[in-house]
């Protein structure tokens, strides 16, 4: 093991002080060990994928990387990563965590391949998790073109900023989705993914208050998807292509075996949320409140769907100015304070879920009998042609939607997506080289609408986290070891407890 570990590092200093520039160099062992049924959730969750839900599992892992904004005086400047782990119980022997290449001009980024991207408005090391765009699965490659910083519009002299992406890829589980199922329930190979976002800051930086408000979705689109009709797997070819591609970027056009029916959803899985966050910011504090409110289709975006159809032979048309008007229960409601003078507790995060709504248990469409259109019964994370918003077996959103990899019927489905949940976490430095973190999340679930539990289950997941990295001592300068202690209890999870292990070495080349 200590023989792969120098290996992999000395490659990895080579490659990196080949290319100009200044260059941070990673290297990281992990452990894990638990009893119960799993690894407890916040020893497997918001890892970027590279984690198990078995009780036994490890990595070693190196990377090198060249930040794009080291050179940000200039008007250009490139950047790579290289991230690679030889793993134990986690999916593969060998896993490419990252492999990117990027570059920018002037505010504008463009990143090819794959890479870890933070949280927007949230807390990265605190959160439980967006609800769209998580940290929870896996990287997937894809091409992205960002405005990564808010960039200040011209004329307005800072009180309207801007930033956003769009990007396009491959998810890269297409035989782990086929040995999961055994391939005898639904499944999806070689399927694309598209996600966009744009946030706005008003109120200029300097000033103590600012607001932000955004707006991201999701889709996956194109691919095969293999679906069990009465114990025989049918082969159905998604929309790809450019076709595919432009119905993933405006939500248009209907699935691929829909053709015939009356009644066509958009092409592909489309999800998204609507985001805000206000915040205070003084010299010794700080205080944040942000909701995400998370939605699967229109009825949730706009809160209305229309409801004026006619009957008979007006079966089908628009005759009157009804509408069916939906509540905004489904959100994930936040409270961050920054204590900036106080080391033993800097920064407190509070937030509370609930996805029980999800635009009511029905869903009718109106006939020439019945002309009431009711689109409920959203099923959160899940989709009829697609594997649902995971990469992996995990979600791509927020964890505690339960993962498909907890199943034991080998469905990729959210088994667990009607919930209510309260999280807490908090965080500090008491000392130059020692940092901490605690976290838990109280949960109460519900199952789906289709499959519901026949009583609510609870769960209670804990995390304590002890970080030492000295800084002072020449000889340990670059190395932190890293301690985290977690649980949980209930019927969701099942009674699980662990301890996670983890040493760590940067350091940087210079120019």
């Amino acid at each position: 093991m200590n023989r792969k570990h120098s290996l992999i590092t000395t490659i990895a200093l080579a490659c990196a002080t080949v290319v100009y520039g200044q260059v941070e160099v990673r290297s990281e062992a992990q452990v894990t060990a638990a009893s119960g049924e799993h690894s407890p959730l916040w020893l497997n969750a918001n890892k970027y994928g590279l984690s198990s839900t078995d009780q036994e599992y490890g990595y070693l892992r190196v990377g090198a990387f060249r930040p794009v904004e080291s050179d940000s005086v200039k008007r250009w400047d490139y950047g790579y990563g290289a991230d690679v782990a030889l793993a134990y119980n986690i999916d593969l022997p060998m896993v490419v965590q990252q492999a990117f290449v990027e570059a920018r001009w002037m505010k504008v980024q463009l990143t090819v391949g794959a890479k870890e991207q933070p949280l927007e408005l949230k807390n990265q090391e605190l959160s439980s998790g967006a609800q769209t765009l998580g940290i929870n699965a896996r990287p997937v490659p894809s091409i992205r073109l960002a405005v990564p910083q808010y960039w200040d519009i011209p004329g307005l002299h800072g009180w309207l900023a801007v930033k956003g992406h769009v990007a396009y890829g491959l998810q890269t589980d297409d035989q782990w989705q086929r040995d999961f199922t055994h391939e005898q329930s639904k499944y999806t190979t070689h399927t694309r993914i598209h996600t966009k976002a744009g946030y706005l800051r008003i109120g200029k930086a300097t000033k103590p208050l600012t607001v932000e408000l955004g707006l991201e979705m999701g889709c996956q689109y194109g691919g095969n998807s293999y679906i069990n009709d009465e114990g025989l797997m049918v082969r159905l070819k998604n929309n790809g292509g450019l076709k595919g591609a432009w119905h993933a970027f405006i939500p248009s056009g209907y699935e691929a075996n829909e053709a015939d029916m009356v009644y066509k959803n958009v092409d592909g899985n489309h999800l998204g949320s609507m985001l805000a966050r206000v915040n205070l910011d003084y010299a010794a504090w700080g205080l944040s409140a942000y909701v995400d409110h998370f939605f699967e289709d229109h009825s949730q975006l706009f809160f209305y769907a229309h409801n004026g159809y006619g009957e008979g032979d007006e079966w089908d048309k628009k005759v009157r100015r009804s509408y069916f008007v939906y509540d905004m229960r489904d959100a994930m409601w936040g409270l961050e304070l920054r204590l900036k003078r106080c080391v033993w507790l800097q920064n407190v995060v509070a937030e509370y879920i609930y996805t029980k709504y999800q635009s009511g248990p029905i869903y009718h469409d109106h006939t020439m009998f019945m002309p009431d259109q009711i689109a409920g019964s959203d099923n959160y994370y899940n989709h009829s042609v697609f594997s649902g918003w995971q990469h992996w077996g995990q979600v791509m959103g927020n964890p505690l939607y339960r993962s498909p990899r907890y199943n034991d019927n080998n469905m990729l489905m959210v088994l667990d997506n009607r919930f209510w949940a309260l999280h807490l976490a908090a965080s500090g430095t008491p000392a130059a080289a020692w940092h901490y973190r605690v976290m838990c999340s109280w949960q109460r679930g519900f199952g789906t609408y289709g499959i519901p539990l026949a009583s609510p289950q609870r769960n209670l997941s804990m995390l304590a986290e002890l970080t030492f990295a000295p800084q002072r001592l020449k000889s340990l300068k670059g190395w932190s070891l890293k301690a985290g202690l977690a649980m949980d209890r209930g019927e969701l999870l099942g009674d699980n407890f662990g301890l996670q292990l983890t040493l760590g070495w940067r350091m940087f080349t210079k120019e």
